[in-house]
């Protein structure tokens, strides 16, 4: 089963992507980490899935089991950087596949944002299963203890991501 942890943070700084190679260190398994600022924003917004990496990460998202989507949420919704990515996937492009929305923000007002938001955009894209998600305060995240570990860790076990295939 492979795993795909998808960083749509456009910060090279970011809580987000700190919180997913967290996630990744924790999955007892190899997962390859997506993230979308990296893609060249030209094709991205153009919507060339033509362009050699965004065919790629395309592909990526293709040969995934699993797949955790990651985003800061900015005006409680996720940010323009992975609404570009997901415009720009096949329709279906989840379809057979589980996903795990995780969003992160500075308020607890931010807090209902995985659902409204970001689950009914991976269900269209025809995710098999959307888990539940996780919602993680900025301040939870430096550092990286207390009840946000046990949370995780309770994640982790819902979703077939820990046990090696």
């Amino acid at each position: 089963m492979s795993v795909l942890l998808i960083s749509g943070s456009p910060s090279a700084a970011s809580r987000t992507v700190r919180l997913l190679d967290h996630l990744a260190g924790r999955l007892g398994r190899p997962a390859t980490v997506l993230r979308l600022r990296d893609l060249p924003a030209e094709a991205l917004l153009r919507g060339d899935t033509a362009h050699p990496e965004l065919a790629g990460a395309t592909a990526q998202v293709a040969a995934a089991d699993t797949i955790v989507v990651a985003t800061p949420i900015y005006k409680a919704s996720y940010t323009g950087l992975l609404k570009a990515f997901l415009d720009v996937l096949p329709q279906g492009a989840f379809a057979g596949k589980t996903v795990v929305p995780i969003a992160t923000g500075g308020t607890p007002a931010h807090l209902l944002a995985v659902d409204y938001a970001l689950r009914p955009v991976l269900s269209v894209l025809g995710a098999r299963h959307v888990t539940r998600g996780l919602f993680v305060l900025d301040t939870q995240i430096e550092p990286l203890a207390g009840e946000l570990l046990p949370r995780i860790d309770a994640l982790l076990e819902e979703v077939p991501l820990g046990a090696a295939a």
